[in-house]
């Protein structure tokens, strides 16, 4: 081989390395913190977005499962100090620390899910405001139920459970004004056993359909041979004989715009949470899928007609971020 092809050869494959360096260093560090297991089903949303950006090669992520309270100012500063340009995740009960990391590194974005505004210029905050589909899936339980009772065993009555709460049993009022509702909250994110033994007590007062805002109450609905009624994630694959629909929350809008925002420089304080909607496809009601012939046509036709009315803006679900309340115990 000649001295001039060799130099040439050699340049080119030094060219194509630099490239390779360089398109390795202008990936976007991102980091996530979470409080509960990556499987939970509201982080399991956020954690599943990041992950399918990461596989597209937009970035480069980095996540925290199960940080307590206590731990998690320490784990955003860690990572903010470790130079990641993004940083996610749930300042829920951690409001006052998250912020004041957020003050302190300016030139770090950050996007958390919170029940507080924006905070200017880098503190964007996002939740999933789902109680669209909430309320299509409530009107699927109202004619789902003989008993006309149903059961409901949310996490915290803060107003992001609340809301979707309301917007379930609005739905349910819709098709059966009839229907009655037992509703607990097991003070934990991350329970299912205390879930479970929640839905069986109200199960043994008469609910025959349950609607599963935590892990655990499908489990005990499908013991007790009930229906149940998902959230956030559609678990029907695993309880095809007992979940019939759920609503389902997708958060690659808000991820995707969020990162987009990042890359260019652009990204500023905003609430990001209509993006979890139906209109920008955050939300959306799971197929029927193994229920399909099992639910009545008069009621898949209601909630067709309501979820065109609602993508339309026709129709509005009222948001109710109060505690609800109990008609049977």
């Amino acid at each position: 081989m000649s001295i001039t092809r060799r130099t040439t050869l050699a340049l080119a494959a030094a060219t194509l390395a630099a490239s390779g360096l360089a398109q390795a260093q202008s990936k976007m560090k991102v980091a996530a913190i979470y409080t509960v297991p990556f499987e939970q089903q509201w982080v399991s949303r956020i954690h599943k977005a990041l992950k399918a950006a990461e596989a597209r090669g937009e970035i480069e992520y980095k996540a925290s499962e199960n940080v307590t309270n206590a731990d998690y100012e320490r784990v955003m500063r860690e990572y903010a100090k470790g130079g990641n340009q993004f940083i996610v995740g749930e300042s829920f009960a951690v409001e006052a620390a998250a912020r004041k990391v957020a003050k302190d590194f300016p030139k770090t974005m950050f996007l958390m899910g919170s029940s507080g505004k924006p905070q200017a210029p880098n503190f964007s905050v996002f939740d999933n405001y789902i109680q669209e589909p909430a309320y299509l899936s409530g009107m699927i339980a109202g004619g789902m139920t003989k008993s006309n009772k149903i059961g409901m065993v949310g996490g915290f009555p803060i107003p992001e459970v609340n809301r979707l709460m309301h917007a379930f049993m609005a739905g349910a009022k819709e098709t059966n004004p009839k229907v009655e509702f037992s509703v607990s909250f097991i003070n934990s994110w991350f329970d299912p056993p205390k879930a479970k033994e929640a839905a069986f007590a109200m199960i043994d007062k008469g609910a025959d359909v349950m609607y599963a805002e935590r892990f655990g109450v499908s489990d005990a609905a499908k013991e007790k041979g009930k229906l149940a009624i998902g959230n956030v994630i559609n678990t029907q694959d695993k309880y095809p004989d007992t979940v019939v629909a759920s609503a389902l929350w997708n958060m690659e809008p808000t991820i995707d715009r969020a990162l987009g925002l990042v890359k260019e420089g652009k990204f500023k304080a905003e609430d990001y949470g209509q993006y979890s909607m139906m209109k920008f496809k955050g939300s959306e009601l799971s197929p029927l899928g193994t229920f399909e012939s099992k639910v009545p046509a008069e009621i898949k036709a209601k909630v067709k007609a309501k979820q065109e009315a609602i993508l339309a803006g026709k129709f509005t679900v009222k948001v109710d971020d109060s505690q609800p309340k109990a008609s049977f115990k």
